[in-house]
Protein backbone atom coordinates (compact mmCIF):
# COMPACT_ATOMS: atom_id res chain seq x y z
CA UNK A 1 0.00 0.00 0.00
CA UNK A 2 2.75 2.53 -0.81
CA UNK A 3 3.60 3.34 3.18
CA UNK A 4 0.03 4.34 3.47
CA UNK A 5 -1.62 2.57 6.27
CA UNK A 6 -5.19 1.61 6.49
CA UNK A 7 -6.10 4.35 9.41
CA UNK A 8 -4.53 6.90 6.25
CA UNK A 9 -6.94 5.25 3.98
CA UNK A 10 -10.28 7.01 3.36
CA UNK A 11 -13.29 4.19 3.31
CA UNK A 12 -16.35 4.09 0.71
CA UNK A 13 -19.87 2.98 1.10
CA UNK A 14 -22.33 1.38 -1.63
CA UNK A 15 -25.57 1.49 -0.32
CA UNK A 16 -28.40 -0.22 -2.00
CA UNK A 17 -32.40 -0.50 -2.23
CA UNK A 18 -34.47 -2.87 -4.10
CA UNK A 19 -37.32 -1.26 -6.26
CA UNK A 20 -40.73 -2.45 -5.09
CA UNK A 21 -38.99 -5.79 -3.29
CA UNK A 22 -41.97 -7.13 -2.01
CA UNK A 23 -44.07 -6.66 -4.65
CA UNK A 24 -41.18 -7.76 -6.96
CA UNK A 25 -40.60 -11.45 -5.53
CA UNK A 26 -40.59 -14.25 -8.68
CA UNK A 27 -42.78 -16.53 -6.84
CA UNK A 28 -41.53 -19.38 -9.42
CA UNK A 29 -38.00 -18.84 -8.42
CA UNK A 30 -38.71 -18.24 -4.54
CA UNK A 31 -40.31 -21.93 -4.66
CA UNK A 32 -37.32 -22.92 -6.52
CA UNK A 33 -34.85 -21.95 -3.58
CA UNK A 34 -37.01 -23.07 -0.76
CA UNK A 35 -37.07 -26.08 -2.27
CA UNK A 36 -33.45 -26.45 -2.27
CA UNK A 37 -33.54 -26.59 1.49
CA UNK A 38 -37.43 -28.46 2.11
CA UNK A 39 -37.99 -31.97 0.47
CA UNK A 40 -41.13 -32.82 2.42
CA UNK A 41 -44.33 -32.43 -0.29
CA UNK A 42 -46.96 -31.47 1.79
CA UNK A 43 -45.09 -28.65 3.41
CA UNK A 44 -44.06 -27.76 0.27
CA UNK A 45 -47.70 -27.47 -0.81
CA UNK A 46 -48.15 -25.39 1.68
CA UNK A 47 -45.63 -23.05 1.82
CA UNK A 48 -46.93 -22.74 -2.50
CA UNK A 49 -50.30 -22.16 -0.82
CA UNK A 50 -49.13 -19.21 1.38
CA UNK A 51 -47.23 -17.56 -1.42
CA UNK A 52 -49.80 -17.65 -4.12
CA UNK A 53 -52.37 -16.74 -2.13
CA UNK A 54 -51.62 -12.91 -3.50
CA UNK A 55 -49.77 -11.40 -6.17
CA UNK A 56 -49.21 -8.17 -7.13
CA UNK A 57 -49.03 -8.92 -10.99
CA UNK A 58 -48.37 -11.07 -13.99
CA UNK A 59 -45.29 -11.58 -15.75
CA UNK A 60 -46.24 -12.76 -19.34
CA UNK A 61 -42.58 -14.52 -20.89
CA UNK A 62 -43.67 -16.34 -23.80
CA UNK A 63 -47.34 -17.76 -24.97
CA UNK A 64 -46.96 -20.77 -22.98
CA UNK A 65 -46.05 -19.29 -19.63
CA UNK A 66 -47.71 -16.73 -16.93
CA UNK A 67 -45.30 -15.97 -13.96
CA UNK A 68 -46.58 -13.95 -11.27
CA UNK A 69 -44.78 -11.86 -8.95
CA UNK A 70 -45.28 -10.73 -4.73
CA UNK A 71 -45.67 -12.06 -1.74
CA UNK A 72 -48.96 -11.23 0.81
CA UNK A 73 -47.50 -8.06 2.54
CA UNK A 74 -48.71 -8.66 6.06
CA UNK A 75 -47.99 -11.95 6.91
CA UNK A 76 -45.88 -12.89 8.85
CA UNK A 77 -43.89 -15.58 6.22
CA UNK A 78 -43.42 -12.91 3.95
CA UNK A 79 -40.81 -11.22 5.67
CA UNK A 80 -39.42 -14.62 6.19
CA UNK A 81 -39.29 -15.83 2.36
CA UNK A 82 -37.46 -11.91 1.71
CA UNK A 83 -34.89 -13.00 3.50
CA UNK A 84 -34.49 -16.43 2.00
CA UNK A 85 -35.03 -15.17 -1.73
CA UNK A 86 -32.33 -12.26 -1.22
CA UNK A 87 -29.95 -15.22 0.41
CA UNK A 88 -29.16 -15.89 -2.79
CA UNK A 89 -27.36 -12.26 -2.93
CA UNK A 90 -26.03 -12.88 0.62
CA UNK A 91 -23.67 -16.00 -0.97
CA UNK A 92 -22.99 -14.28 -3.94
CA UNK A 93 -21.54 -10.86 -2.41
CA UNK A 94 -19.64 -13.53 0.36
CA UNK A 95 -17.97 -16.33 -1.85
CA UNK A 96 -17.98 -15.26 -5.54
CA UNK A 97 -17.32 -11.88 -4.88
CA UNK A 98 -15.69 -12.03 -1.63
CA UNK A 99 -16.65 -8.84 0.02
CA UNK A 100 -15.76 -8.97 3.91
CA UNK A 101 -17.50 -6.25 5.31
CA UNK A 102 -21.28 -6.37 3.95
CA UNK A 103 -24.64 -5.85 5.55
CA UNK A 104 -27.97 -6.83 4.76
CA UNK A 105 -31.64 -6.30 6.12
CA UNK A 106 -34.56 -6.99 4.33
CA UNK A 107 -33.34 -5.20 0.85
CA UNK A 108 -31.91 -2.37 2.03
CA UNK A 109 -27.82 -3.37 1.86
CA UNK A 110 -24.19 -2.09 1.90
CA UNK A 111 -20.67 -2.83 1.11
CA UNK A 112 -17.64 -0.91 3.16
CA UNK A 113 -14.13 -0.59 1.22
CA UNK A 114 -11.58 1.83 0.88
CA UNK A 115 -11.50 1.29 -3.02
CA UNK A 116 -14.31 3.61 -4.55
CA UNK A 117 -13.58 2.57 -8.54
CA UNK A 118 -14.07 -0.87 -6.80
CA UNK A 119 -16.81 -0.19 -5.26
CA UNK A 120 -18.70 1.29 -8.26
CA UNK A 121 -17.90 -2.15 -9.97
CA UNK A 122 -19.49 -3.79 -7.58
CA UNK A 123 -23.04 -2.15 -7.96
CA UNK A 124 -23.21 -2.91 -11.49
CA UNK A 125 -22.22 -6.58 -11.05
CA UNK A 126 -24.92 -6.69 -8.12
CA UNK A 127 -27.46 -4.95 -10.63
CA UNK A 128 -26.76 -7.78 -13.26
CA UNK A 129 -27.29 -10.30 -10.65
CA UNK A 130 -30.10 -9.48 -9.46
CA UNK A 131 -31.57 -8.51 -12.78
CA UNK A 132 -30.42 -12.01 -14.16
CA UNK A 133 -30.78 -14.51 -11.30
CA UNK A 134 -33.81 -12.83 -9.45
CA UNK A 135 -35.63 -10.76 -11.84
CA UNK A 136 -35.13 -7.66 -9.27
CA UNK A 137 -34.25 -4.01 -10.03
CA UNK A 138 -31.93 -1.73 -7.75
CA UNK A 139 -33.66 1.53 -7.04
CA UNK A 140 -32.93 4.20 -9.43
CA UNK A 141 -32.76 7.38 -6.74
CA UNK A 142 -31.47 4.98 -3.42
CA UNK A 143 -27.85 3.66 -5.10
CA UNK A 144 -25.29 5.52 -4.16
CA UNK A 145 -21.60 5.33 -3.58
CA UNK A 146 -19.86 7.64 -0.99
CA UNK A 147 -17.64 8.29 1.68
CA UNK A 148 -18.10 6.40 5.01
CA UNK A 149 -17.09 9.37 7.55
CA UNK A 150 -20.21 11.65 5.67
CA UNK A 151 -22.49 8.75 7.88
CA UNK A 152 -24.24 5.83 6.77
CA UNK A 153 -28.18 6.16 7.16
CA UNK A 154 -29.34 2.59 7.76
CA UNK A 155 -31.81 1.07 10.11
CA UNK A 156 -33.22 4.41 11.19
CA UNK A 157 -30.02 5.33 12.43
CA UNK A 158 -27.08 7.67 10.83
CA UNK A 159 -23.98 5.56 11.81
CA UNK A 160 -20.67 7.66 12.38
CA UNK A 161 -17.53 6.10 12.83
CA UNK A 162 -17.96 7.56 16.87
CA UNK A 163 -21.13 7.12 17.28
CA UNK A 164 -24.58 6.35 16.19
CA UNK A 165 -27.52 9.02 15.73
CA UNK A 166 -31.40 9.16 15.67
CA UNK A 167 -32.70 9.84 12.13
CA UNK A 168 -34.07 13.49 12.03
CA UNK A 169 -37.23 11.75 9.84
CA UNK A 170 -37.67 9.38 12.63
CA UNK A 171 -37.28 11.70 15.38
CA UNK A 172 -40.68 14.21 13.74
CA UNK A 173 -42.54 10.98 13.31
CA UNK A 174 -42.09 10.26 16.67
CA UNK A 175 -43.60 13.44 18.00
CA UNK A 176 -46.43 13.57 15.42
CA UNK A 177 -47.03 10.38 16.84
CA UNK A 178 -47.16 11.32 20.18
CA UNK A 179 -49.03 14.49 19.88
CA UNK A 180 -51.88 12.14 18.20
CA UNK A 181 -51.82 9.95 20.71
CA UNK A 182 -52.18 12.08 23.57
CA UNK A 183 -55.13 13.78 21.76
CA UNK A 184 -56.77 10.26 21.48
CA UNK A 185 -55.88 9.73 25.25
CA UNK A 186 -57.76 12.96 25.99
CA UNK A 187 -60.83 11.96 24.00
CA UNK A 188 -60.78 8.34 25.74
CA UNK A 189 -59.38 6.99 22.94
CA UNK A 190 -55.99 5.43 23.93
CA UNK A 191 -55.49 4.06 27.57
CA UNK A 192 -52.63 5.31 29.62
CA UNK A 193 -51.31 2.16 29.34
CA UNK A 194 -51.02 1.74 25.71
CA UNK A 195 -49.68 5.25 26.01
CA UNK A 196 -46.77 4.31 28.12
CA UNK A 197 -46.11 1.47 26.35
CA UNK A 198 -45.45 3.03 22.99
CA UNK A 199 -43.36 5.48 24.95
CA UNK A 200 -41.40 2.70 26.14
CA UNK A 201 -41.03 1.28 22.88
CA UNK A 202 -39.52 4.18 21.37
CA UNK A 203 -37.39 4.66 23.93
CA UNK A 204 -36.07 1.28 23.60
CA UNK A 205 -35.21 2.05 19.74
CA UNK A 206 -33.46 5.51 20.72
CA UNK A 207 -31.11 3.92 23.25
CA UNK A 208 -29.40 2.37 20.61
CA UNK A 209 -28.19 5.98 19.20
CA UNK A 210 -26.37 8.66 21.07
CA UNK A 211 -29.30 10.39 21.98
CA UNK A 212 -29.97 10.52 25.69
CA UNK A 213 -29.78 14.64 25.28
CA UNK A 214 -32.06 14.31 22.62
CA UNK A 215 -34.53 12.14 24.41
CA UNK A 216 -34.66 14.55 27.35
CA UNK A 217 -35.14 17.66 24.50
CA UNK A 218 -37.95 15.72 23.18
CA UNK A 219 -40.02 14.67 26.18
CA UNK A 220 -39.70 18.06 27.66
CA UNK A 221 -41.07 19.53 24.41
CA UNK A 222 -43.89 17.46 24.48
CA UNK A 223 -44.53 17.43 28.23
CA UNK A 224 -44.13 13.72 29.65
CA UNK A 225 -41.64 13.14 31.54
CA UNK A 226 -43.67 15.02 34.69
CA UNK A 227 -46.78 13.15 33.32
CA UNK A 228 -45.61 9.57 33.10
CA UNK A 229 -44.17 8.20 35.34
CA UNK A 230 -42.88 5.01 34.51
CA UNK A 231 -40.40 6.55 31.87
CA UNK A 232 -37.87 6.87 34.23
CA UNK A 233 -34.73 6.27 32.08
CA UNK A 234 -34.18 9.44 30.09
Amino acid sequence: MGGESLKDKKLFCVQCDISKYFASIDQQILLKIIQKKITDNKVLRLIEKIIKSSYDRKIYQNLFEVRYTGVPIGNLTSQLFANVYLNELDQFVKHQLRERYYLRYMDDFLILDYDKKKLHQIKEIIREFLKSRLKLDLHPKKVNVFPADSGIDFLGYLICGTHRLLRKSTVKRFIKRTKKYKKQITGGKMSQEKFNQCLQSWLAYAEFGNSRRLRRKVFEKLKLCANNKTITHL
